[in-house]
């Protein structure tokens, strides 16, 4: 009886140690999540960079257009609800990456003098949420293909760094 009851123990001491290691989420050293951090503040600045650099070529390009004489052959400009529109969705765009580059700062300054980086949950779930707001604009919004690539990387990256702190990545 008593080699019974040690038997069970032993197989139900086992059991839970194996549910504990396939379920536990791994570990990561902070220098290993700071890492993930910088990388995203540098999808993020670059990103930036690119939608300033577009809209600085656009605003070139129609003033060069005009200074020469230049217009377009049928002598037809897009309507005001297109340059609306148009304008609506750079916003759009500026507005969620400002976002996410003030609550990845906002990550950061609570990241670094912490040991217990894990404590910083809460600004990962904000840097989540501003990231899934671009998600929605570059699916409503044509960007071009650099847009998306750089989106992508960034996308990548930011779910990298969810996965650290225990939280679902967002999807394509």
């Amino acid at each position: 009886m008593k080699n019974n009851i040690s038997r069970c123990l032993f197989l139900v001491l086992i059991t839970v140690c194996f549910t504990i290691s396939i379920f536990a989420q791994p570990t990561f050293a902070k220098a290993q999540v700071a890492d993930r951090i910088r990388k995203v503040e540098d999808g993020v600045d670059q990103f930036r960079k690119w939608s300033e650099h577009r809209g600085d070529t656009a605003k070139n390009n129609a003033q060069s257009a005009q200074a020469s004489g230049r217009t377009r052959r049928n002598g037809s400009t897009p309507n005001d609800g297109q340059r609306q529109s148009a304008q609506q969705t750079k916003d759009d765009l500026n507005d969620a990456l400002s976002d996410l580059n003030r609550s990845t700062n906002r990550l950061r300054r609570k990241f670094d003098p912490l040991d217990t980086w894990i404590e910083t949950k809460a600004q990962m779930q904000q840097v989540m949420d501003d990231g899934r707001k671009i998600n929605q604009v570059m699916v409503r919004g044509n960007y071009g293909s650099q847009a998306e690539r750089y989106w992508a990387a960034l996308r990548n990256n930011i779910n990298d760094l969810a996965r650290c702190y225990g939280i679902t990545p967002m999807g394509a």
